[in-house]
């Protein structure tokens, strides 16, 4: 975000707390700063394609129920009709694998997409 008045054309400066936090913004201001400046970095090898999966079903899952979809709609579009409706919905595993995917994906809605831009720490 820019502050009124403020030229994108000309040098711009960042504001970083010094607080736990401080290093993953840091690191988030360095990415921004090679974008802008630098050809892309390579794929960051921290969200797997597995992961970056599980992402978009969560966000598809949690997008279904904020219209009103119920969690049999939601999986019937995410993992196909035939295959929802080959097992009993009650005991399914489909069943349990979207009531996740929704709670996850409103856990990253409500702020857990932060977790993405933190870097891990070696404990």
């Amino acid at each position: 975000m820019l502050l009124g008045g403020t030229d994108p054309d000309q040098p711009l400066a960042a504001v970083v707390p010094l607080d736990t936090d401080a290093p993953d913004r840091i690191e988030a201001i360095s990415r921004l700063w090679g974008g802008l400046h630098a050809p892309p970095p390579p794929a960051d090898l921290r969200v797997t394609p597995q992961r970056r999966q599980r992402l978009r079903h969560m966000l598809r899952a949690f997008d279904g129920r904020a219209c009103r979809a119920t969690y049999r709609e939601i999986a019937e579009v995410m993992f196909g009709v035939s295959r929802v409706a080959s097992d009993s919905w009650k005991t399914s595993a489909l069943r349990d694998s979207t009531i996740r995917l929704v709670r996850d994906g409103l856990a990253m809605v409500d702020g857990g997409y932060r977790d993405l831009l933190r870097r891990r720490r070696r404990r």
